[in-house]
């Protein structure tokens, strides 16, 4: 978003609309909805802007990872299993468990564990046990900005989530409550490509949200103008009236768009087919299969 002739911030003209004194959050909401349409801020300004609001009302329940999905480390098996298993899934942080009831003992950081085994001091079960961390534990019903207090002032990056009776619901990490903010966070384990078009089946396309329109126009062969936006993602949004929702169909430009992937937040992939098959020569660049 380019600056104002007058030079002054995106903040300092967001106050100027605050001249209603809006008196709920409901309509703070569409006065902030409002000053993005007049171009005051732009649309990923207006999300974040959102996502703060969202995270001092939403609690931990609502986007921690529930117990079903969590990879626990079991402390009754043997050293060589544990570290398998930690090969193999690959994540950052595991809680680790003992007994029938499954209790939390600790949590182990792989790298914790790789600098023990890169410095030979990883040979027993005792040594492992040694290097478990303490557990943090928050209730589901704890609110996201608090929790993030709390990360900010332990440096602690996770959390296990226990419900009423005290027994595990899930875990939440620091990330977790940032992409509340700022949308989904890639790391070295998502599974990207470079392309932004790839080939789909049936004649059609998986396209990110974030495709430039040129790249989409040249592709598509096609002309997509739009003033407040500079991807397809955005000017679908600003089609609909609404943050495109997963599964939501919609013809437009001679296209035929499906929402594959999307979060409260933002649309991240689309599925997209020209009602008319591209003949060879429109496709200016030809995207990789998926």
């Amino acid at each position: 978003m380019s600056d104002s002739s007058s030079g002054s911030s995106w903040l300092e003209r967001l106050g100027k609309v605050f001249s209603g004194e809006p008196e709920s959050r409901e309509e703070l909401l569409e006065v902030i909805k409002e000053a993005q349409s007049q171009g005051v801020i732009d649309n990923d300004e207006q999300l974040m802007i959102e996502g703060v609001l969202n995270v001092c009302e939403a609690r931990v329940r609502d986007i921690m990872i529930p117990r079903m999905h969590i990879e626990v480390v079991d402390a009754s098996e043997s050293l060589e299993t544990i570290l398998e298993k930690m090969l193999e899934t690959s994540h950052s942080r595991y809680p680790v468990i003992e007994g029938t009831q499954g209790g939390i003992v600790g949590v182990l950081l792989a790298k914790d564990v790789f600098r023990a085994v890169v410095k030979g001091e990883l040979t027993s079960k005792e040594e492992l046990e040694a290097i478990y961390r303490e557990p943090t534990f928050v209730p589901e019903s704890k609110r996201l900005n608090m929790l993030l207090h709390d990360f900010k002032s332990s440096r602690n990056h996770l959390a296990l989530v226990v419900d009423e009776y005290g027994e595990l619901a899930g875990l939440v990490t620091i990330e977790d409550v940032l992409e509340q903010i700022v949308g989904d966070i890639a790391d070295e384990h998502d599974v990207d490509s470079d392309h932004n078009i790839l080939n789909h089946v049936g004649g059609a396309y998986s396209v990110k949200a974030i495709t430039a329109l040129d790249e989409f126009n040249r592709f598509f062969n096609v002309d997509i103008s739009d003033e407040k936006s500079e991807t397809i993602g955005g000017t679908l949004a600003l089609e609909l009236g609404h943050v495109p929702v997963e599964d939501e169909e919609i013809e437009l430009y001679g296209l035929y768009f499906k929402v594959l992937k999307a979060s409260e937040r933002r649309a991240d992939l689309f599925l997209v087919k020209p009602l008319e098959p591209l003949e060879a020569s429109e496709q200016q660049d030809e995207p990789e299969n998926l």
